[in-house]
């Protein structure tokens, strides 16, 4: 799952639990649409990608850097602290929202596609919570 800065989920993919993560970033990053960007230029790519030690690939760090963003992957084998998890939280917590609809928490489905419609609807009602948040007038106290 990618994510942006307030946790609106821009990217999901449904891979099997044996898949090793740093084999969807790729796709992923190739999956996420294009959002509002200038008059006549919408923005294809996020600026910059923060992940974990679990992406500590070069090969993969310089494919990021290929595509014209900027990779902040923790390294393995240093200390931690490093302020990516200020940051990683965010997707921790998006990941928190989806289990909260309960045919995501377990999967039940034994059907892929289905399984997936479910998550996307999530990710869906997650967005329009947040858009609605946004909108909200402030209330006057």
């Amino acid at each position: 799952m990618i994510t942006d800065g307030h946790g609106t989920p821009l990217a999901v993919l449904l891979t099997g639990g044996n898949r090793n993560d740093v084999t969807q970033l790729l796709p992923l990053l190739d999956a996420v649409p294009p959002a509002r960007g200038r008059v006549g230029h919408p923005r294809r790519r996020p600026d910059s990608l923060f992940a974990d030690r679990g992406y500590d690939h070069d090969v993969y760090r310089d494919q990021v850097r290929a595509r014209g963003i900027v990779p902040a992957i923790a390294r393995r084998g240093t200390t931690h602290g490093t302020g990516l998890g200020t940051y990683r939280w965010v997707v921790e917590r998006t990941i928190a929202w989806l289990h909260g609809f309960r045919r995501l928490r377990i999967r039940w489905e034994r059907r892929a596609d289905i399984h997936e419609a479910f998550l996307k609807l999530a990710c869906c009602l997650i967005t329009h919570r947040q858009l609605r948040s946004m909108c909200e007038p402030p209330i006057a106290g």
